[in-house]
């Protein structure tokens, strides 16, 4: 969330609300926090088309890691022919989106219900 705080200009599209820019300063990332920030994207070698934004991204035990948003220029092809070495997925971190919607959307009740898994802050947050 940092980067994108420094990429922030005023103006869309990189108009960071101040909500968000408040709580970066605060460092209230809750149990979403990596560092002195919360990841926000990442990329990988995920084989995707036009049409799968949204799809879940899950790490090698079946959990959700994040969400498919884009692909790069060089995997547009790959409708026809997936090409390991330049394709790749941009997907929103997990984490994000769970800070988004507890922190930044104040919904923390819709957090509560779901049974996050994974990492120490996940963990101690469900006992």
């Amino acid at each position: 969330m940092k980067g994108m705080i420094e990429k922030d200009t005023g103006e869309k599209p990189f108009d960071t609300p101040q909500k968000l820019k408040d709580l970066q300063a605060a460092h209230d990332f809750g149990r979403y926090g990596q560092g002195d920030s919360v990841v926000l994207n990442f990329l990988s070698t995920t084989d995707i088309i036009g049409g799968n934004s949204g799809s879940p991204v899950l790490n090698g035990s079946g959990e959700q890691v994040g969400l498919v948003f884009d692909g790069n220029f060089e995997g547009l092809g790959n409708d026809f022919y997936y090409d390991s070495e330049v394709n790749r997925t941009i997907a929103v971190d997990i984490r994000y989106v769970l800070f988004v919607v507890e922190k930044f959307g104040g919904a923390k009740w819709i957090v509560d219900e779901m049974k996050l898994v994974g990492g120490a802050k996940a963990k101690a947050a469900s006992n």
